[in-house]
């Protein structure tokens, strides 16, 4: 079990799990989800950590098959500029490694922004917290258990 698998239970959310054997060798974490478990890529999201201007860490859940875009997240979190987070930063403030960070369970309650295009689907993919472990849920109950605002943050 991990921290994001636990607290899922805990609040008894809906939720499945999905496990696959990870490739170190895979170029993107996400799109090896994807790929194994044989889902569609749009319906797999990543969890990524930005820092502000005043050094605050951000988290940003996007579509794997598109990328972050770092001035739409700092105008859904009101500050002037974001960059993204320095690993060792990241995996520090969540108790996770990376390609294993899961959005749910983290070590500090960062403030959270889930790209808009996780909502029309019934459920969505994130890690749950160690590379080759994948949770499906629905975008509502992620957004609800990470305190998450929908933002479009997300570029294709």
């Amino acid at each position: 079990m991990t921290p994001a698998l636990d607290l899922l239970k805990k609040v008894r959310a809906e939720h499945r799990i999905h496990s696959y054997e990870h490739d170190p060798k895979a170029a993107s974490y996400g799109l090896e989800a994807a790929e194994k478990l044989g889902l569609d890529p749009g319906r797999v999201f990543k969890t990524l950590l930005a820092s502000s201007e005043k050094g605050e860490l951000l988290v940003a859940v996007v579509p794997v098959v598109g990328s972050l875009d770092l001035k739409a997240l700092a105008h859904a979190a009101g500050v002037k500029k974001v960059e993204m987070a320095d690993p060792a930063a990241a995996q520090r403030s969540t108790g996770y490694l990376l390609g294993g960070i899961s959005p749910l369970g983290q070590k500090k309650r960062l403030r959270t922004f889930i790209d808009v295009t996780a909502q029309p689907f019934a459920t969505i993919f994130v890690s749950a917290g160690r590379r080759g472990l994948e949770v499906e849920l629905s975008a509502a109950v992620l957004a609800e258990h990470t305190q998450a605002k929908f933002a479009e943050i997300g570029r294709v």
